[in-house]
């Protein structure tokens, strides 16, 4: 493949199906025509000067057939009509020297997928695949499922955004702006902070890294709060992110990754918790659950050290995160944050778990269980936590949690007599 094609494949191909689906809103057809427009352009028999803009032509057209084929074209005319004064400020030579995309083509898509009608899964997996360029093989490696199983959730997945109808652009405005998103900001807000969480469940040595996906979700983040600079969530999300991320380190693939408890606070990144504490402290008056996350999570990175944290403050944060947003997730980490609290203490918190178990859910189980075994632990109970901590080991964790669990039970004491 010609080096310049290949580097326009990796670097802008989510540029380049984000910039057809503003005309289609149909993920799976820009995406048909984007891969078509590279197998011409492999064809071509001439360098290309700019493949990305030629490709990115190449597509619209090809996406324009399609749509006659389709017989609807008279639907789209008014969009195709502008694309076509688009395309003749962009040759289809091999020039094409002027071509710029608009900069907001990955926010358009964030836009696109940001379903309510789609599961969380499905959301992370379609921005992980067409925002971060990912093939099928590393998503399904996120999801720990089968290539094939993935390849059917995916297609699915697409099917379902076009019958949806979700037109970005309903107005023929040429970019991304505040109205086209606000009515599904919540969600779209949920599937950015999926597509940066997803970045820390990649494998290592995949062609799509952890680190890359994190930072694409961070820029996703500063676009949309330099979009909607008054959205106090927008604010809370960026400031969430930057001050999750400041607290990751490099590791080797053979490293044991380190709780909050024993990190060495001085290799985190100081200029990004700044950061992030500030647009934390902007976000916070809005009490949406974003801002609260970073409010949380700003506590803990301010903390000069574990025994130093500020657990009744980040207590009531999670008072004001539960009533905003009751998920058992946030009930089950309110009742480890209260056993960490001196005005609660683990004592208290056991019986609240014991209250909250019943609503807990097959999913957070082994989580519910490993809370149990740590507040059993502080209070000398060794003989209990082992037995939850081996309940908590019993259901499905990822790979570090059941390293750090399986430590945690072998360093008990031995029980005496």
């Amino acid at each position: 493949m010609d080096t310049s094609l290949e580097d326009a494949y990796r670097r802008d191909w989510p540029l380049i199906v984000g910039a057809v689906a503003r005309y289609t809103s149909d993920l799976a057809l820009a995406e048909d025509c984007v891969q078509e427009a590279f197998v011409r352009a492999l064809t071509a028999g001439t360098p290309l000067r700019n493949p990305s803009a030629w490709i990115t032509t190449t597509a619209r057209r090809i996406a324009v057939d399609s749509l006659r084929r389709g017989q609807t074209l008279q639907r789209m005319l008014p969009d195709l009509a502008r694309d076509a004064r688009t395309d003749a400020a962009v040759t289809s030579s091999t020039s094409g020297e002027d071509f710029m995309f608009s900069g907001d083509e990955r926010l358009l898509l964030m836009g696109l997928l940001a379903r309510p009608e789609l599961s969380e899964e499905d959301r992370a997996a379609l921005a992980l695949r067409f925002v971060c360029g990912a093939t099928t093989r590393a998503i399904a490696g996120v999801f720990l499922v089968p290539e094939a199983t993935m390849a059917a959730r995916l297609t699915r997945a697409k099917k379902k955004v076009a019958t949806l109808d979700a037109r970005a652009d309903p107005a023929g405005a040429d970019l991304v702006t505040a109205e086209h998103l606000l009515p599904r900001l919540d969600t779209l807000l949920t599937t950015i902070y999926l597509l940066y969480t997803a970045g820390h469940a990649i494998p290592a040595g995949t062609e799509l890294t952890a680190a890359a996906t994190r930072g694409t979700a961070i820029e996703l983040g500063r676009e949309l709060a330099a979009l909607l600079p008054r959205n106090l969530e927008t604010q809370g999300l960026l400031a969430l992110m930057l001050l999750t991320e400041a607290r990751q380190l490099p590791l080797a693939d053979d490293a044991v990754p380190v709780t909050l408890a024993d990190a060495d606070r001085s290799a985190w990144d100081q200029k990004l918790i700044a950061e992030g504490l500030r647009l934390a402290t902007i976000a916070l008056p809005g009490g949406g659950r974003f801002a609260l996350q970073a409010g949380i999570s700003g506590l803990h990175s301010a903390a000069p050290s574990w025994e130093a944290t500020d657990w009744p403050a980040i207590g009531r944060l999670y008072n004001r995160l539960y009533e905003v947003w009751p998920a058992p997730s946030v009930a089950l980490n309110r009742i480890i944050v209260r056993g960490f609290s001196a005005d609660v203490g683990p004592e208290a918190a056991l019986d609240e778990l014991a209250e909250l178990a019943p609503r807990i859910g097959s999913a957070l189980a082994g989580q519910a269980w490993a809370a149990r075994a740590e507040l059993l632990c502080r209070l000398g109970r060794f003989a209990d936590a082992a037995e939850a901590y081996r309940q908590a080991l019993a259901g499905e964790l990822s790979a570090d949690d059941r390293a750090y669990l399986q430590r945690r039970l072998a360093g008990l004491p031995e029980p005496h007599g």
